[in-house]
C-alpha cells in the first residue's frame, strides 16, 4: 500500500534528511545557472544573430545524434552504481565503475568515428545552411564532436557523484562554470571576427575544464574511481545486455529530438532551428526546478529496490510523480499567462515560432515529469526488455509522424502535437509495465497521482482563465502582480484539492518545525 505523508516502519528519516539536503545544493546549483544561463543566452543570441544562433544549435544536435550509444550505457551506469551502494557491496562497485569507464572510452571512439564520416557528410551535404556559413559551421560541428567525447567519458563519474548523493559539488562548482560563461560572454561581445567559432572554441574550453574538475574530484573523494582495469566477461554481457535494450529507448529518444530539429531545419531553415534551440532552453530551465527534486530522489528510488524494499521504492515514486508535477505546475501556469511578455523582456527581439514553440513544449514537459520516476523503477528492476520496446516503438513514431503531417500541412507546431500525444499514450503504457515490474497497482496509482493532478489542472484552467488580472500600474509590475496572484491561486488549489488530509498536516507540521527553529 503506497502511502503520503504518515510514517512507516520502512521509512528512512536520515534518507529523506539526505534527500532534502540534496535537493536543497541541486536548487542553488538551479538558480545560478538560471540567471546566469538566461542573461547568456540574450547576449549571444544578439551577438550571433538569429540565422548563425540557430546554426550553432542545429549543428551541435547532428553530434548530439549519435549520443544514443553514450545514453543507453548512462543509464546502465547509473543504475548498477546506486544498485551496489545499495547492497553495501564495495568490491563490486569498484568493478563496476571500472567496468563502465572502459565501455564508455569504446564508446567514445565510435561515436568519434561516426561523428567525422556520416556526421561530417550529413551537415556538408543534407542540411540547409548558408554557402558563406557553411565553413564556420564545420568549425562549430568540430569543436561540438570534442566537448561531446569528454561529456562520453565523464559520465561513469558523474554518475558516481550522483549514486553516492554528493550534490554539492554540483552546487560548487557551478559557480565556476557561472563565471567562466560570463567571461564568455564578454570575450565574445569584444573580440573575434567570426563570432560563432569564437563561441563553439569558448564554450569547449569551459566544457573541458568543469569536467575535468568533476574527474578530479571524484578521484579524490571515492577510492572506487581510481582505474584499475577489470574485465569479467559474464558481467561485461549483463551490462551491455541491459544497456542494449536502453539502446532502443534511446535511439527512439535521440530520433524525436534531434531528428525534429532537422525537419524544422528541411522545412524552415535555420530561424526555425533558432526558436527551437530557444525553447529546449526554457524547457531545461523550467524543468530543472523539477529535475532537482526528482534528482536527488532517483539514487533513493534503486537502493531501496536493491535492499528488496519495495514498498518504500514504490511510495518514492508516487510522491515523486505528483509533487513533481505540481512543482512544474506551479512555475508554468503564470509563465504561460505572461508568456508573450516574458519573452519579450528576455530577448528583446522574439524569434518566429518561439512563443507557440515553448506553450507546447511545456505541456509536454508536464507530462514527462509524471512518467519520469516510472522510468526510473523500471530501469531499478534491470527487467527492461519489452518495456524499452514497446515504449522506445511509440516515442520514435514521433518522428515519421511530424514528418508526414509535414508533407500534408506546413505547419511548425504539428510536431509538438504530436509530440504530447505520444507522450500521453507512452505514460499509460509506463503504468501498466510498473504493474507487472514492480507491483505498482493501478488504482491507487490512478486515484493518487492521477486523479488529483487532473482536478488541480481542470480547476486551475478555468479559475484563471475566467478572470482578466488587469491594472492600472506598469508592464513590468503588472508582470509581478500577475504571477503573484496566479501562483497563490493554483498554490491553494493544490493544497485544498491536490493533497488529502494526512499531506496537508504532514506539510504544516514541516512548515511549524521550520519556522519553530528560526
Amino acid at each position: 500500500m503506497v502511502t503520503f505523508g504518515d510514517s512507516t516502519k520502512s521509512d528512512n528519516v536520515s534518507s529523506n534528511k539526505k534527500i532534502a539536503k540534496n535537493a536543497l545544493f541541486l536548487y542553488f546549483r538551479m538558480f545560478l545557472t538560471m540567471g546566469v544561463g538566461l542573461y547568456t543566452s540574450r547576449i549571444v543570441l544578439q551577438t550571433l544573430g538569429v540565422e548563425d544562433y540557430g546554426i550553432y544549435g542545429l549543428v551541435g544536435g547532428i553530434v548530439t545524434m549519435f549520443s544514443f550509444l553514450n545514453s543507453a550505457m548512462s543509464s546502465a551506469t547509473q543504475r548498477y552504481l546506486s544498485f551496489d551502494i545499495g547492497k553495501g557491496d564495495s568490491i563490486k562497485l569498484q568493478q563496476t565503475f571500472n567496468a563502465t569507464l572502459n565501455i564508455h572510452i569504446l564508446i567514445a571512439g565510435i561515436i568519434f568515428i561516426l561523428a567525422e564520416t556520416i556526421g561530417l557528410w550529413f551537415v556538408n551535404y543534407q542540411l540547409n545552411i548558408p554557402t558563406d556559413r557553411l565553413n564556420a559551421a564545420n568549425w562549430v560541428y568540430q569543436f561540438s564532436i570534442l566537448t561531446f567525447v569528454l561529456g562520453v567519458l565523464q559520465v561513469p563519474y558523474n554518475a558516481l557523484l550522483i549514486a553516492r548523493e554528493h550534490m554539492n559539488v554540483y552546487a560548487y562548482i557551478s559557480i565556476l562554470e557561472a563565471i567562466l560563461k560570463l567571461i564568455i560572454v564578454l570575450i565574445l561581445v569584444k573580440f573575434g571576427q567570426d563570432k560563432l567559432i569564437l563561441y563553439a572554441v569558448l564554450t569547449f574550453t569551459v566544457s573541458f575544464i568543469i569536467r575535468m574538475l568533476y574527474k578530479i574530484y571524484c578521484k579524490k573523494n571515492f577510492k572506487e574511481s581510481v582505474y584499475k582495469f577489470y574485465y569479467d566477461k559474464a558481467f561485461y554481457k549483463e551490462l551491455l545486455s541491459y544497456s542494449g535494450w536502453s539502446l532502443f529507448g534511446n535511439i527512439a529518444a535521440i530520433a524525436r529530438s534531434q531528428g525534429s530539429n532537422i525537419l524544422l531545419n528541411l522545412f524552415f531553415g535555420p530561424v526555425a532551428n533558432a526558436a527551437y534551440s530557444l525553447t529546449v532552453m526554457v524547457q531545461g530551465i523550467i524543468g530543472s526546478f523539477v529535475g532537482n527534486f526528482q534528482t536527488a530522489l532517483n539514487p533513493q528510488i534503486t537502493k531501496n529496490y536493491a535492499k528488496g524494499e519495495v514498498d518504500t521504492a514504490l511510495n518514492l515514486i508516487f510522491k515523486s510523480s505528483k509533487y513533481s508535477f505540481f512543482a512544474m505546475f506551479i512555475l508554468i501556469v503564470p509563465f504561460l499567462y505572461n508568456v508573450d511578455y516574458v519573452m519579450y523582456l528576455w530577448l528583446g527581439e522574439v524569434p518566429p515560432y518561439a512563443i507557440e514553440f515553448i506553450k507546447l513544449a511545456l505541456i509536454y514537459s508536464l507530462i514527462e515529469t509524471i512518467s519520469n520516476p516510472l522510468m526510473i523503477g523500471a530501469q531499478a528492476t534491470g527487467r527492461i526488455k519489452w518495456y524499452q520496446i514497446i515504449i522506445g516503438s511509440f516515442i520514435f513514431l514521433t518522428l515519421p509522424i511530424t514528418w508526414g503531417l509535414l508533407k500534408i500541412k506546413l505547419d511548425p507546431n504539428i510536431g509538438y502535437y504530436v509530440l504530447i500525444g505520444n507522450s500521453i499514450i507512452a505514460l499509460i503504457f509506463r503504468i501498466i509495465f510498473l504493474k507487472n515490474m514492480i507491483a505498482l497497482k493501478i488504482l491507487d496509482f490512478f486515484k493518487k497521482v492521477l486523479l488529483p493532478i487532473i482536478f488541480v489542472t481542470l480547476i486551475s484552467g478555468i479559475i484563471i482563465l475566467s478572470f482578466e488580472f488587469k491594472f492600472n500600474t506598469s508592464p513590468f509590475m503588472q508582470l509581478l502582480i500577475n504571477c503573484i496572484i496566479i501562483s497563490i491561486i493554483v498554490l491553494f488549489i493544490i493544497l485544498i484539492i491536490g493533497m488529502d488530509k494526512l499531506e496537508r498536516k504532514y506539510l504544516v507540521d514541516i512548515l511549524k518545525n521550520k519556522l519553530f527553529k528560526m
